[in-house]
């Protein structure tokens, strides 16, 4: 709109001065060569105009005269570029897609087409054709060429970090990394690179300022960095717990406010408070981890904080931990096994039930094994052991497949930073031929002592010529017979005498809360009379107390 305004302003000017130079017409006059020449305003300038159009026209013919040969030169030298770009993106192309042959033509076009020292893709193409072609020493060395040059330093580095990787040299490629951190923080490969690597070696103060690096330059959101930051400073806790204690608190207090759910941060935090005396506090943290996440370990470190309470101190404790977080397994667990170690066998039992209902698994069964056995019910003991065998494993610390007893802040396996999830392990696949019960007559053979039935006398029963899967026993409380329970049982192993006067029975393979295989071997005391026990189970952990039960 405002050309075509412009457009017509300057019409009219024109058309103004036009009509203007009419109604004020004049005479021009000059001398030219001795002549006098008089001429009309309006032709003089006619004239004027026409002659410096045909000056410009001349002086256009003369430079382009002259430009011509360059002109043809430059359109021959677009052209050749023109087709070496060509060559060049199809290239690319051909080596995103694998294709190694179509890649080096394409190569060998456009270096020949184009100056190389001026067009690193080149070069970079070369190296991607050379790694597609499996010949690496040619990748790297123009990797190393690339690295000499300014523009493609970072290219190359990159590039050489993969290679370090694929042959499982971690210190060149670690050094790769830190050199490309320095150059350019904000990489997300780098600096992810030199994070995992420091972490690796336990440097966790590096580890750190990486890590706030790459907050600050926006590398990571902000709800990552504070978990990475908190998975980093209790792992730096852990490391200084013994040292220094107070460096240790220091750490894992700024870790369990950026990660309350985080249970070794909680843990680590109040273990430095235990030790430094400060017991109220480090109970604190210990409830607010609680309320996030009920953790068996946080059980065991609030009911035991201080050493050398009385059984009647711990059982109140954990009825404080029941009560923050009702209805939970492991509020239920832990006041379960804070009671039996109390002797109090009727809440024991009460809670372990609240934990059945709530999540019947392995540890369950067992707690329900121990406190029966700490009643003198030993058929009960049997039915829980049994059902132990069949139940739901345990959750544990798992990362990448891998079961640890205990957390840690990298994968041993990937190298990931805050792998490691409180879950259950990936069950064992079984073969479904094989027996559940089996061992082979003779001197090892395992037997089960059965409990006499009314009017009968015992007779031990021999489980080593078992083929057969043996069924779970029902529960009491449905009116199914148990072993050991005053009468026979229906069995379906075969049954041979044998002269012994223990009971164990002879499990599948399965894994512990560790994933390492055990022997799921139930072994049952001699009964010595109503309701006398042979040993005690007070202080036991539920793990100790798997060991006991299953070696």
């Amino acid at each position: 709109m405002l050309r075509i305004l412009a457009f017509f302003l300057v019409v009219l000017a024109a058309a103004l001065g036009f009509s203007w130079l009419a109604d004020n017409p004049g005479t021009v006059t000059f001398v030219w060569q001795g002549q006098q020449v008089e001429t009309s305003l309006m032709v003089f300038l006619i004239a004027l105009a026409v002659l410096i159009f045909a000056v410009l026209v001349v002086v256009f013919l003369v430079r382009a005269f002259f430009k011509t040969p360059g002109a043809i030169g430059g359109w021959w030298g677009k052209r050749r570029r023109d087709r070496g770009y060509s060559a060049l993106s199809s290239g690319i192309i051909a080596a995103g897609a694998g294709d190694a042959v179509l890649a080096r033509r394409m190569t060998k076009r456009s270096a020949k087409l184009l100056d190389t020292r001026k067009e690193p893709l080149i070069r970079f193409l070369d190296a991607q054709t050379a790694m597609i072609e499996g010949d690496h020493a040619r990748a790297r060395s123009v990797f190393e060429q690339m690295e000499r040059d300014p523009e493609t330093r970072l290219l190359a580095m990159r590039g050489l970090f993969l290679e370090a990787e694929r042959v499982g040299d971690e210190g060149a490629a670690r050094y790769y990394a830190e050199r490309a951190v320095r150059i350019a923080p904000h990489v997300p490969w780098a600096g992810g690179a030199v994070l995992e690597s420091k972490s690796l070696a336990g440097d966790w103060d590096g580890a750190l300022e990486i890590l706030e690096a790459q907050k600050n330059t926006r590398l990571i959101d902000r709800d990552e960095s504070k978990r990475t930051r908190a998975v980093l400073l209790t792992a730096k806790a852990m490391q200084l717990a013994d040292a220094d204690p107070k460096g240790a608190k220091r750490a894992g207090i700024e870790a369990h406010e950026l990660a309350p759910d985080l249970v070794p941060a909680a843990l680590v935090a109040a273990q430095a408070l235990f030790r430094l005396g400060d017991l109220r506090r480090g109970a604190k943290i210990l409830e607010k981890s609680w309320t996030y996440s009920p953790h068996p370990e946080i059980a065991e470190a609030y009911v035991d904080a201080r050493p050398g309470d009385s059984v009647e101190d711990r059982l109140r404790r954990a009825r404080k931990l029941h009560d923050l977080k009702p209805n939970h397994v492991e509020s239920a667990m832990c006041l379960a096994r804070a009671a039996l170690d109390a002797g109090d066998i009727d809440l024991a039992r009460k809670s372990a039930m609240e934990a059945l209902e709530a999540e019947p698994r392995e540890s369950v069964y067992l707690l329900l094994a121990d406190i029966d056995e700490e009643g003198g019910e030993a058929g009960r003991v049997r039915e829980w052991l049994s059902r132990a065998i069949r139940a739901p494993r345990d959750p544990a610390w798992t990362a990448d497949g891998m079961v640890s007893e205990h957390w840690a802040p990298v994968s041993p396996v990937s190298g990931r930073i805050d792998a490691f999830r409180w879950k259950v392990p990936v069950e064992r696949i079984r073969n479904g031929d094989a027996p559940v019960i089996e061992a082979e007559p003779g001197e090892n053979a395992r037997t089960i002592e059965a409990a006499p039935a009314a009017g009968t006398s015992a007779a031990p029963v021999n489980v080593g010529a078992a083929t057969h899967e043996a069924k779970p026993a029902a529960a009491p409380e449905k009116g199914a017979a148990t072993v050991g329970a005053g009468e026979p049982a229906a069995s379906t192993v075969s049954l041979q005498t044998a002269p012994v006067d223990t009971a164990e029975v002879a499990g599948s393979q399965r894994t512990n809360g560790a994933g390492v295989p055990v022997s799921t071997t139930a072994a049952a005391k001699p009964q010595t009379g109503q309701g006398e026990v042979a040993e005690k189970a007070f202080g036991r952990t539920s793990e100790e107390r798997k060991a006991a039960r299953f070696g």
